[in-house]
C-alpha cells in the first residue's frame, strides 16, 4: 500500500497560518453584521405600552395611567407578554365633583373596563385591539389611548399619561393601552 506524498513542510505551514489568517479576515469583515443573541432578541419582538390604576376614587372612579415602567416612546412589554387590554367607551359622561381634570389627569368621559389576558403580538393593529374590547363589551368599546384624558373649560383639550373614567379594573396589574402619536404599540 502505498502513502499519499505529504506537501513540504513550509507549504503546510503556510496554509495553515494563511487559512487562519483568511477566517480572521473574514471573521472581523462579518463582524458588523452578526447581532449578538440579545440584540437580535429585543429587535426581533416589538414592545407595547402599558398602562396600571394609579387611583380609585369613593365614587366608581378610576384613574389610569403611566407608572415609573411605562415607556411611552418605545414600548416597556415585549409583545409576547399576556396582558389584559384596558379598555373604554366614552358616553360623554360629565366630569364627577372632586375630580378636577388637567393634561396629566384628564376625564375620559366615559367608562373603563379590562378584557381578558392576551399576547401582545396578537395586537396586529389598533383595529385589532379595538375588536377584542367590542368583543367582550360591545360595539361601542375600544382600546383606551394615551390621549384620551381631556381638560379645559368644556374639555375641548387633550392631555396625555393618565385620565379618570368611572369603571372597575384590577389593581396591580399592567394593561395594554394604545398610543396614537408613537412607535410604542405591539404592532409597531
Amino acid at each position: 500500500m502505498s502513502k499519499t506524498p505529504k506537501a513540504p513542510k513550509h507549504l503546510r505551514t503556510w496554509l495553515r497560518g494563511s487559512a487562519t489568517a483568511l477566517a480572521a479576515v473574514a471573521s472581523l469583515v462579518l463582524l458588523p453584521f452578526a447581532a449578538s443573541p440579545a440584540q437580535a432578541d429585543s429587535s426581533a419582538i416589538p414592545s407595547g405600552m402599558t398602562w396600571t390604576v394609579l387611583a380609585k376614587g369613593t365614587d366608581g372612579t378610576i384613574r389610569v395611567g403611566a407608572d415609573s415602567a411605562t415607556d411611552a416612546y418605545n414600548g416597556d412589554t415585549a409583545a409576547t407578554a399576556t396582558l389584559p387590554v384596558l379598555c373604554l367607551r366614552v358616553t360623554g359622561s360629565a366630569v364627577p365633583s372632586g375630580i378636577t381634570p388637567d393634561f396629566y389627569a384628564g376625564w375620559s368621559r366615559g367608562t373603563v373596563a379590562a378584557a381578558p389576558p392576551v399576547q401582545g403580538k396578537s395586537l396586529t393593529s389598533r383595529a385589532a385591539a379595538d375588536a377584542i374590547c367590542a368583543r367582550y363589551y360591545g360595539a361601542d368599546w375600544r382600546e383606551a389611548e394615551f390621549h384620551d384624558g381631556r381638560y379645559g373649560a368644556n374639555l375641548e383639550a387633550s392631555g396625555g399619561w393618565s385620565f379618570w373614567a368611572h369603571g372597575y379594573v384590577p389593581e396591580g396589574t399592567r394593561f395594554w393601552t394604545a398610543i396614537n402619536d408613537q412607535p410604542a404599540n405591539p404592532w409597531n
